[in-house]
């Protein structure tokens, strides 16, 4: 981007945020951005989709006293830009009739800076004929496979500008571009259907350029999905029993992110926060010595990581990306925070806020929360395992609206017999209490063998917002956990 056009996206900011000041707020910052959206969907070799978006505006938070006010405008003028100040710090006022105690912000350090995520190529640049053939190609491979009703395959990339000014005087600009997609093989069967998804079941994305959709090789990994498909409708059912569970690390990851990642997002354990995904079961009183899990369980929320979804270099409030301790040898030692809920409870800000957009409130959301990676292979998981299920890929999750009692079903499960991998079972499901279920963790693999799943899909808010967030994870082994729930 020219530097005469950055300087007009930030003096669009630095309007708003002006605006805002004179009209009475004693903080204000603004967020000038522009983003550029691009998803091909393809149904069985035909591309049914494409959509191209592109919007900018900017949006602006003003403080006064005990209430934030947020506004809006996709008009990218000087005017436009201080009249949204002005009205955002109009609704702060109106709120803060309501009486409460005055908002504090925990201190950051200012900064004049500038970030991007390194890329190898430019996935916009690449050419529309380019991805839907490759869409094409790996569909087709699907459908040949007999009883293969449905081949779906999709791409999808972002391109993110986001210019960040404040009061207190940050002046900081970023560039984030993200690139993602993924392949679905569904078999329908004579009573029920079986779908089998690549690299997991929502699409896998990183913060990358197209690159990563070459290391993904979806055509390579067409054909294997297919087959497991069909697989699967003649596969036993999964029993409905208490025994060892193995996990693969995707169905990991959306463990990670439902269990720990929501629960641990301070706005909701403040009672700020409970759209969509309810509250926490989590007390503040309990941090530091809350037994979360097994001594194995170590969670990191860490934006830091080159390449991972939740990854940048500052947050929408203009705190430095960095690694946070979450959970350490099994206990709750950390949040996801704000400034405004890091100063009430006495903590650092983590810099883990964001909006979906320039005309969205930045809330608390998930940064890259990961398990981080244990001694073990997964070929040592199973060979240490008597009698249990391996299952990978998600196919359906429940969970109450405190994030404690849940039930997830797999796509794929295998049994496990005297350490070895025995026949393919259908419908693997599994339940648990969330201390408890980590408080059963007994082999966790090594970091070799982990992978930095991406969620472009985590949803919060009212009206809702789509987060992308990390889930840096490994196989795993839980003991004594209730499979084949069904009902």
């Amino acid at each position: 981007m020219s530097g005469a056009y950055s300087w007009m996206m930030f003096d669009l900011a630095t309007a708003a945020v002006e605006g805002a000041l004179a009209a009475g707020a004693t903080y204000a910052d603004a967020r000038a951005m522009i983003t550029r959206e691009e998803r091909i969907d393809c149904l069985n070799t035909v591309v049914e989709a494409l959509d191209q978006t592109e919007n900018a505006g900017v949006g602006v938070r003003a403080l006064v006293g005990s209430s934030w006010g947020f506004y809006a405008t996709s008009e990218t003028t000087d005017k436009a830009a201080r009249i949204a100040g002005g009205r955002a710090s109009q609704i702060a006022k109106a709120s803060a009739t309501v009486p409460g105690p005055a908002i504090e912000l925990a201190d950051v350090i200012v900064s004049e800076a500038h970030w991007e995520n390194e890329i190898d190529e430019d996935p916009f640049s690449i050419p529309l004929s380019t991805k839907a053939d490759l869409l094409v190609a790996a569909t087709a491979e699907m459908v040949e496979t007999d009883g293969v009703s449905l081949a779906r395959g999709e791409l999808g990339f972002f391109r993110t500008e986001k210019y960040f000014v404040s009061s207190q005087g940050h002046r900081i600009s970023q560039t984030i571009v993200e690139s993602g997609g993924g392949l679905s093989a569904t078999a329908v069967g004579e009573s029920e259907t079986q779908r089998r998804s690549y690299p997991q079941a929502f699409g896998q994305y990183e913060t990358a350029g197209f690159e990563a959709i070459r290391r993904f090789d979806l055509t390579g990994n067409a054909s294997r999905i297919a087959g497991e498909s069909v697989q699967l409708l003649a596969a036993p059912q999964c029993p409905q029993v208490t025994t060892d569970l193995i996990l693969g690390s995707s169905q990991l990851a959306l463990q990670i992110h439902e269990s720990v990642g929501h629960a641990i997002e301070l706005d909701r354990i403040l009672g700020w926060e409970a759209a969509f995904a309810g509250t926490s079961f989590l007390d503040l009183n309990d941090l530091g010595s809350l037994q979360y899990g097994s001594p194995l369980m170590n969670i990191t929320a860490d934006a830091t990581l080159p390449g991972a979804l939740g990854s940048f270099g500052f947050d929408d409030e203009g705190t430095p990306a960095q690694r946070v301790d979450i959970v350490t040898e099994g206990v709750w030692v950390g949040v996801l925070t704000g400034r405004d809920s890091a100063a009430i409870a006495g903590l650092p800000p983590g810099g883990m806020v964001r909006g979906d957009g320039y005309n969205r409130l930045p809330m608390v959301r998930m940064t890259n929360v990961g398990l981080l990676p244990g001694e073990a292979s997964i070929d040592e998981i199973i060979s240490e395992t008597r009698d249990g299920v391996f299952m990978s890929e998600n196919r359906s999750w429940s969970i109450d609206d405190r994030r404690l009692n849940f039930q997830f079903g797999c796509e794929l499960g295998y049994e496990v017999k005297n350490g070895k991998v025995g026949r393919m079972v259908r419908n693997p499901t599994y339940t648990g209490i969330t201390p408890q279920f980590w408080g059963s963790l007994d082999m966790l693999a090594s970091e070799s063998e982990v992978t930095y799943w991406g969620t472009p899909n985590c949803g919060k808010g009212q009206p809702m917002q789509v987060g992308h967030t990390g889930h840096p994870a490994a196989p795993a082994r839980f003991r004594d956990v209730r499979i084949g729930v069904r009902g």
